[in-house]
């Protein structure tokens, strides 16, 4: 995670020193990580505050009187905090709905899903039920050859042919 960068303003006052101090520094390149904003100005990370030696939230030296009252600078940077809070917060406030939306999308496509499935399975079942009408029980003799009308005046024999006259009489037909 990284630290939060601050202005030369409020590096000089969370260090303890003045902003000129911050300046050279910044000059001399100890705090390689600066970075100008056209808004803000300067912007120093805290990190490499601490890397160049400073301590955060050191008393301010005895020759420096802190200021009685907020001065302008300091009003407008407070407005346009409280600016960037209410963005972040209307930010955060649409990005919950989102995910809420589309955990109620994701939740209804998971039931509409679980009712096809259902649908699928009973239409699964009423096809294996047709398939065991149609296929043959074991009691049942299968047929071991096709079966072929007689022709009129001849009778039919086991393998579905025509049984000729001499047959009929080996067999203890009529004659």
């Amino acid at each position: 995670m990284t630290r939060p960068m601050l202005t030369q303003r409020e590096a000089a006052a969370a260090c303890g020193v003045s902003r000129t101090t911050i300046r050279r520094r910044r000059e001399a390149g100890e705090l390689p990580h600066a970075v100008q904003d056209p808004e803000r100005g300067w912007m120093v990370p805290v990190d490499d505050l601490l890397a160049a030696g400073f301590r955060l939230n050191a008393p301010a030296p005895a020759d420096q009187a802190a200021p009685a009252a907020p001065s302008d600078d300091e009003g407008r940077d407070a407005a346009v905090l409280r600016a960037e809070l209410a963005r972040l917060n209307a930010e955060h406030a649409l990005a919950l709905a989102e995910a809420r939306f589309g955990q109620k999308l994701a939740e209804a496509e998971a039931e509409h899903l679980r009712r096809e499935l259902a649908a699928r399975g009973e239409h699964i079942a009423d096809l294996q039920r047709a398939m065991g009408a149609l296929t043959s029980a074991p009691e049942r003799p299968a047929l071991t050859g096709p079966v072929w009308p007689a022709m009129p005046g001849q009778a039919q024999g086991e393998a579905g042919e025509a049984e000729s006259e001499p047959r009929k009489r080996w067999w203890g037909g009529q004659t």
